[in-house]
C-alpha cells in the first residue's frame, strides 16, 4: 500500500506497524515537494520488523546516482535488508519548478542510474562509469581533474537491492521491462493492460539480462468490501482528475495519454479542459464510471475476489491497495482479507 499522510506521518507510520501484523508485505513512501521520503523510510524501519519499505518514488533528478545508491544502502542497513528503491522521473513542473533542474533524457538517466547503483552495491571494484549522461570520475576537462575512482566505504547488507521504475510512456516501459526488478504503472486497467502494455513489455523482456528475475508489477487501487462498497469508487475521482487533468500541460500529460489509450479519448480531453479551467469538481465528475470500476476493487466479497484475480491474470505480482474499511471493519481487517484472497 501507499503510505497515507491523512492523519499525519507519525500516525500513518504506526498504522503501517499494525498492518504489518495483518499481512502487509510492502509500503510505498512517496516524495513530491513536501517532506523527503528517505527520513520517513528510516522512521518506518525503526517501527517495523518485516514489512518491505520502498520509495515510491524518489525522483531521479533530485540526487546523484551514487547518492541514490548510498541512500538505498543506508535504509537497507537500518531495516536489515527490507529496502526497495523506487525511481521515477516525476514531471517538469516539479523538477524544473521546485528543484530548478532541467527535465531532460529521463529514460537514459534512469538506465544509467540503475547501472551505477548496482555497481555501488556490488562493491566489486572502484566505481568507474562512462555513460552518455553520467561520467564517474568526472573528466578532467569538466572539473579540477582531482576526481578519482572510489568504492563505497560501508559494506551494503545486500549486493542487489530491488529497483522499481514508475513508467507509463512506451519507451520508458520498455526500459523498465529490460533493466528494472519491478515496474509501477499508475491507473492500471487489467482488462486493457495487454492491449496497451504487452508489446512494450515484450520488447523490454526480449533484451532482459538472464541473471535478472522475472519482472515484478505493482498495481491495484482502492479496496472496499461490502454490498454497498461500489459507491466508494467515487473517492478515486479527485485523484484521477488531478493526474489526468492537471499533472502536466495540455501538450504533455502522460496520464492523460494513458487514459486515451484505454479508449477514453473524449473523456480525457474533457477532464483536462475542466481541470485546467479551474473546475476541479466538474473534472472529477467527468471521470468515467467504467474507468473507476476497472482501476479499483470495491464491491461485495465475491466481486473483490474477481478483481484480485483480474489483476493477477494481467500480470500483477504485487497488489497495491488502499483499504477503505466500512462500518465496523478496520484497515487491518481489510488487509488481512485481501491477503487471504490473494494467496
Amino acid at each position: 500500500m501507499q503510505l497515507s499522510y491523512a492523519a499525519g506521518f507519525e500516525e500513518s507510520a504506526r498504522q503501517v506497524a499494525e498492518l504489518e501484523r495483518s499481512g502487509l508485505d510492502l509500503v510505498w513512501v512517496a516524495e513530491a515537494y513536501g517532506f523527503d521520503a528517505v527520513s520517513q523510510m528510516g522512521y518506518l524501519a525503526a517501527l517495523t520488523e518485516r514489512v518491505q519499505i520502498a520509495s515510491g518514488i524518489l525522483p531521479i533528478y533530485t540526487r546523484t546516482p551514487t547518492l541514490l545508491a548510498m541512500t538505498a544502502a543506508g535504509v537497507d542497513a537500518l531495516s536489515h535488508g527490507r529496502c526497495h528503491l523506487g525511481l521515477g522521473a516525476s514531471g517538469p513542473q516539479v523538477i524544473e519548478g521546485w528543484h530548478g533542474v532541467a527535465y531532460d533524457r529521463p529514460i537514459g538517466r534512469t538506465r544509467e542510474i540503475i547501472e551505477i547503483c548496482r555497481a555501488v552495491w556490488a562493491r566489486q571494484d572502484r566505481l568507474v562509469h562512462d555513460g552518455p549522461i553520467y561520467r564517474l570520475p568526472l573528466p578532467e576537462s569538466e572539473g579540477t581533474g582531482l576526481g578519482k575512482p572510489l568504492k563505497i566505504i560501508a559494506h551494503p547488507v545486500r549486493p542487489r537491492i530491488p529497483v522499481w521504475v514508475a513508467a507509463l510512456g512506451s519507451k520508458n516501459v520498455q526500459m523498465a521491462a529490460e533493466v528494472a526488478d519491478g515496474w509501477m504503472p499508475l491507473f492500471f486497467h487489467p482488462e486493457k493492460a495487454g492491449e496497451v502494455w504487452e508489446a512494450d513489455l515484450a520488447a523490454g523482456r526480449a533484451k532482459r539480462d538472464p541473471s535478472l528475475d522475472p519482472l515484478w508489477i505493482s498495481a491495484g487501487g482502492l479496496v472496499a468490501i461490502g454490498e454497498d462498497a461500489a459507491a466508494m469508487r467515487d473517492l478515486a475521482r479527485p485523484l484521477i482528475a488531478l493526474y489526468v487533468g492537471g499533472m502536466g500541460s495540455r501538450e504533455r500529460n502522460f496520464y492523460n495519454e494513458l487514459v486515451q489509450r484505454y479508449g477514453f479519448e473524449a473523456e480525457a480531453k474533457q477532464i483536462q479542459d475542466l481541470y485546467l479551467d479551474g473546475k476541479k469538481d466538474e473534472a472529477a465528475a467527468a471521470v468515467p464510471a467504467e474507468l473507476l470500476e476497472a482501476t479499483t476493487l470495491c464491491g461485495p466479497p465475491s466481486y473483490v475476489q474477481e478483481r484480485i484475480a483480474a489483476f493477477r491474470e494481467a500480470g500483477v505480482t504485487h497488489l497495491s491497495v488502499t483499504p477503505l474499511p466500512l462500518g465496523e471493519q478496520s484497515a487491518a481487517g481489510v488487509i488481512s482479507q485481501v491477503k487471504e484472497w490473494s494467496a
